[in-house]
């Protein structure tokens, strides 16, 4: 049996259950966009730009698991790098498929435009190689295990991969044969030692709770450490980035733990613990807090994809499924977890009665208000994410947040990834109007695919965080071009969609009302004043010092 380059890796990927393929066309690139569109049960996803083709992936893969991305080369990969990048820190995997020049071209010393000029063909593949978790070029001969390796290495790091297709390569015949598999697996005696020592932790514990991190959805292990929180009766609290990684509405849920700007009783609650088991969740800056997390390291242990430590001892070569797995199924623990103190409960944001200009207290809580079970929540970097994230998120409910990488602009096409991803169910975005100057072209995908997301553009007359985090708030810099945001649906071909402007508690109630029984897209311009921001926004600007002085 016998097939392309190009069709095998396709194929491939189809088996992996994508089915959708982002991009931009370009020369190179036309084997791989032409064998998807020829594919009746394949869909060519064409983005706006580059950029956003990458950061619809990076949402498509937050919801479907994984995604596929493609570009040509050079100027078509180059202007993707940076949504590859994020999906690369916050552990997404993306296969970023490259159209390059044929291999007579890139042996020859000939100049071909989408190069410098100066005959390396290699150096982008070189820089995006820092980008990925795994790479390569493909050639007839080593296709068939590559792509096995390839595949591995995503599906193991939960990172991008680089796959490099020369033109003539692509199309190029290969024989089908069985390709070479590396299974990988945990260290038996290790798995051993480590889950007897975590059970000697938590039976000698007098107060003993669980730090989730987003890892956890990336390797949709959800359900297991759910049942490994019922079985030893485990408080859980999460980190910014990693909400909603397990459900909200869990009696043992007790809140967003971010250090000492918020939630105090959280991190009282947290910090007092003697047994912390932290299962993939990140230390960063904007998860502690500014770092004002205060965890007492002999008192966590550390559950990663394929290491835990406890105390001062790293173990290495045990798989995080096999761990949980092995705490799951101990039949020798014969009591749960004690709870001695008196246990936080997970709140939602206050009720404010808005009456007149919108306030932050108002609209955070009101938009926490309309959330139902199995939204799929957007929230930009910036303020909007600093308020939302300590909204309550009803069951099955998901927040999405490029809390690490942080790259204003994001949100947009995202949301239309994660909406075409799981078309069924609602799609929310927030985001600010900085952030949405940068792609708010993407927002015409939505249309185009049918889709119907309620989109707030929240309005405060230029960069909010960027006034909260510099010098002097009021400096040329963070402030915008003036667009008629409510405009811009109709010019972008959703013709049918529900726009408005809000610039009252009133109207805003309004809108969400029309904008929830309107069965098109929604779209709404959020007028505030230019310093209303989300409490933690505030107190992130008393911190700065402390924020960056690492």
């Amino acid at each position: 049996m016998s097939t392309t380059v190009i069709k095998h890796v396709i194929s491939r990927l189809h088996d992996l259950g994508i089915k959708d393929f982002f991009g931009v066309p370009g020369d190179f690139a036309f084997p791989i966009e032409d064998t998807v569109c020829e594919n009746p049960v394949l869909r060519w996803i064409g983005n706006c730009n580059e950029l956003n083709a990458a950061y619809a992936a990076d949402g498509y893969a937050r919801v479907h698991g994984m995604a596929a991305l493609s570009t040509t080369f050079a100027v078509g990969e180059l202007s993707a790098l940076n949504g590859i990048a994020g999906s690369y820190a916050e552990s997404l995997p993306v296969f970023h498929l490259v159209g390059m020049p044929s291999s007579k071209v890139i042996q020859s010393d000939v100049i071909v435009h989408h190069t410098l000029g100066d005959g390396n063909f290699t150096l982008f593949y070189d820089l995006a190689q820092k980008f990925s978790c795994a790479h390569a070029i493909l050639t007839p001969e080593n296709c068939v295990d590559e792509m096995e390796r390839l595949i591995s290495a995503a599906l193991r790091y939960r990172k991008p991969v680089y796959i490099g297709l020369p033109t003539d390569y692509a199309e190029m015949q290969l024989e089908m044969r069985p390709p070479r598999k590396k299974i990988l697996e945990s260290h038996r005696e290790t798995l051993s030692t480590v889950v007897d020592t975590i059970l000697g932790k938590l039976k000698k514990a007098q107060q003993a709770c669980l730090l989730p991190g987003i890892q956890i959805a990336r390797y949709g292990l959800e359900k297991d450490v759910m049942k490994i929180i019922d079985k030893f009766n485990l408080p859980f609290s999460t980190m910014l980035m990693d909400k909603t990684a397990l459900d909200e509405e869990h009696q043992n849920y007790i809140g967003i733990y971010n250090g000492h700007l918020l939630n105090h009783h959280v991190a009282d609650y947290v910090e007092s613990c003697d047994c912390i088991i932290n299962v993939c969740a990140m230390n960063s800056d904007f998860n502690t807090g500014a770092f004002t997390a205060n965890m007492d390291r002999k008192n966590i242990i550390y559950i990663m994809p394929e290491s835990v430590q406890i105390d001062d001892h790293l173990y290495e070569n045990v798989i995080l499924k096999d761990v949980l797995q092995g705490l799951i199924t101990c039949s020798h623990y014969d009591n749960k977890a004690r709870i001695t103190a008196t246990l936080p409960q997970a709140a939602k944001l206050p009720e404010v009665a808005g009456s007149g200009k919108i306030t932050a207290d108002y609209i955070y809580s009101r938009w926490q208000n309309m959330l139902k079970p199995d939204d799929i929540l957007i929230a930009e970097t910036g303020t909007v994410s600093m308020g939302l994230g300590f909204a309550l998120m009803p069951k099955g409910a998901k927040f999405h947040n490029q809390t690490l990488w942080g790259a204003i602009g994001w949100a947009t096409p995202a949301a239309f990834g994660a909406a075409l991803a799981a078309p069924e169910k609602r799609t929310i975005l927030v985001t600010g109007e900085g952030s949405h100057q940068l792609t708010a072209q993407e927002i015409s995908q939505f249309h185009r695919f049918n889709l119907k997301p309620i989109i707030f553009v929240l309005n405060n007359d230029g960069y909010l965080i960027e006034r909260l985090l510099c010098k002097d708030g009021d400096i040329y810099y963070n402030d915008l071009a003036q667009w008629d945001y409510s405009k811009l649906p109709d010019a972008l071909g959703c013709k049918d969609w529900f726009c408005t402007k809000v610039t009252s508690c009133e109207e805003l109630e309004e809108a969400i009302l029309k904008a929830e029984s309107c069965e098109t897209g929604a779209y709404i311009e959020v007028i505030t004043d230019k310093y209303e921001a989300s409490p933690l926004a505030d107190k992130l600007h008393a911190s700065i010092e402390t924020l960056y002085a690492a």
